[in-house]
């Protein structure tokens, strides 16, 4: 549910949900968190696609997909290693995963249109060694299992914010999580709704932080900060 983006999913939007939430967990409840909202979204960039040829938009830019792979590379991932990335959107990152050289990636969405989408990107770019999956990662399959690395850009941002019990849907995501990644396996997220320090509390058991990616920073007001945070995770 995170590469493929507009004017109305998109990262942004998802940042701006914060703050004023009856929940008391700090977001408001949006349905950037519902599946309602992300098949309607990938529906319309799959007609997109088919009718121009468009991929729809990179959540955090085509950066973030830069500064993952850069990762990877410092610290001599194989590029056999078993890679799972969570809520896949159009499966962009996935094919430039693939091009860099990795051969066993697998891209999971709960959106049967985003992974229509992803499989016909992929398609189009002549790569045939992608695996795609539609796959709630709430309830993932017996199978979603054994991965080296796990990434997340964005979906861990939208589940924080259904309407429906958010809070223990985040549970359930750390659980999944410590599931399907092997022990000493590494998790990269990216969010723009969570700073390092609330993401550390929420991936507290069964993690522990591996390395802080660095992420562009502003300035307003006199006051400077990140946008965007980018962890690395290990799980113990």
């Amino acid at each position: 549910m995170s590469e493929g983006a507009d004017d109305d999913g998109g990262a942004g939007a998802a940042a701006r949900s914060r703050g004023g939430s009856p929940r008391g967990d700090g977001f408001a409840p949006s349905a950037l968190g519902t599946r309602e909202h992300w098949d309607t979204v990938y529906e319309r960039e799959l007609q997109t696609f088919q009718e121009y040829g468009d991929t729809g938009e990179i959540w955090f830019g085509e950066e973030s997909m830069t500064r993952l792979i850069r990762w990877m590379q410092k610290h001599k991932i194989p590029l056999d290693a078993s890679v799972l990335d969570i809520g896949t959107g159009n499966g962009v990152f996935l094919v430039e995963l693939a091009k860099f050289g990795f051969s066993n990636i697998t891209g999971i969405d709960y959106s049967p249109s985003a992974i229509q989408l992803s499989g016909n990107i992929i398609e189009k770019e002549g790569l045939s060694n992608i695996k795609l999956k539609v796959e709630d990662f709430l309830n993932p399959s017996t199978k979603l299992s054994g991965f080296h690395i796990c990434i997340d850009k964005g979906t861990f941002d939208a589940i924080s914010l259904n309407p429906d019990n958010a809070i223990e849907k985040r549970k359930q995501y750390v659980k999944s999580l410590s599931r399907v990644l092997k022990v000493k396996g590494f998790f990269l997220i990216t969010s723009c709704n969570w700073t390092k320090e609330e993401l550390l509390n929420e991936f507290s058991e069964g993690f522990e932080l591996f390395e802080e990616l660095r992420t562009p920073r502003f300035s307003f007001g006199g006051r400077s900060g990140n946008s965007v945070a980018a962890l690395v995770f290990q799980k113990t």
